[in-house]
């Protein structure tokens, strides 16, 4: 694999979960980690702050700079990108890793929770990649990596939460067209999905707590496939929807067992995977129903 090395990445949600293990692979690298998150003071339920984020990535040898952002905030956004480029002297890549998620069906999906995953998920990245891409147009081997999935249309995604997938997909959106649009001058923009649930917060406060985070691969999942889209040739690699065992894979990648939560316990199989997608290269087994209807 390539390295990140003396590169600048800004993340979204990187106070914990994927955003922070991403964060944390490339360190170690010795890469420049903007940390751009909501959280600065202790969480009642959430781990992790921006500072206790910043003191990990110092600590596996990259460089931090913890800001307060609101993806929702144009003026914020704004600002945090020029201090980060002022700061490390420009932005080579952007993760749009920031998310918020309701898995309610339409009448009982509140229109403030419908706001809030539409401004952070949808709108938050496409404001986010348009404040960054001014630096990104003048960097060497420019990234923006939506963590996304791949655009599936069957009913089966949509009827359980249709105010979720719609913002979700938004992301998505953001890949298939920004990565046209950009094409030729040399951005790279990618999506990276999980194959099964990932152990996170989400995963153990809203979709199953303990079970589901035992039949979980780790967050370094995650963040070992987005260093390996990241640290390739950008104008080689763009407009693709990623699932990461696939992309660890074809990097080389043999040993999957080492992601597993609990391997003793079969995997649960994350939404939004097409059933056409190749099989895990892992070999493991995949619990498929989450409670969601089939089409």
């Amino acid at each position: 694999m390539g390295t990140l090395s003396g590169k600048t990445l800004f993340i979204t949600g990187a106070s914990r979960g994927i955003g922070l293990a991403i964060a944390l692979r490339a360190a170690r690298d010795g890469a420049n980690i903007v940390i751009a998150a909501k959280t600065d003071k202790p969480h009642k339920v959430l781990e992790g702050t921006i500072h206790t984020a910043a003191g990990e990535v110092e600590k596996a040898g990259g460089h931090a700079l913890p800001l307060v952002v609101d993806v929702r905030d144009e003026d914020k956004v704004v600002a945090a990108m020029a201090q980060a480029a002022e700061h490390f002297g420009g932005i080579d890549i952007m993760v749009n890793n920031a998310s918020a998620i309701s898995l309610t069906g339409t009448l009982e999906t509140k229109m403030r929770r419908y706001d809030l995953m539409h401004q952070v998920n949808a709108r938050g990245t496409f404001l986010c990649s348009q404040a960054a891409l001014p630096y990104l147009l003048k960097a060497d081997n420019p990234h923006i990596l939506n963590i996304s999935p791949p655009l599936d249309m069957k009913p089966r995604w949509f009827g359980p939460h249709v105010a979720y997938t719609m913002a979700k997909y938004g992301m998505s959106l953001c890949v298939l067209g920004m990565a046209e649009e950009f094409r030729g001058k040399g951005v790279a923009v990618n999506a990276l999905w999980p194959r099964s649930t990932i152990a996170t917060a989400a995963v153990n406060n809203l979709l199953g707590g303990d079970t589901m985070m035992q039949g979980s691969r780790t967050p370094e999942i995650m963040a070992d496939a987005a260093h390996a889209i990241l640290s390739s040739p950008s104008r080689e690699r763009t407009g693709n929807f990623f699932i990461d065992d696939l992309v660890l894979r074809d990097a080389g990648v043999t040993d999957f067992e080492k992601y597993r939560v609990n391997p003793s316990k079969d995997l649960f199989m994350d939404f939004f995977v097409p059933e056409d997608t190749e099989d895990s290269p892992g070999g493991e087994r995949f619990i498929t129903d989450l409670g969601m209807s089939k089409d």
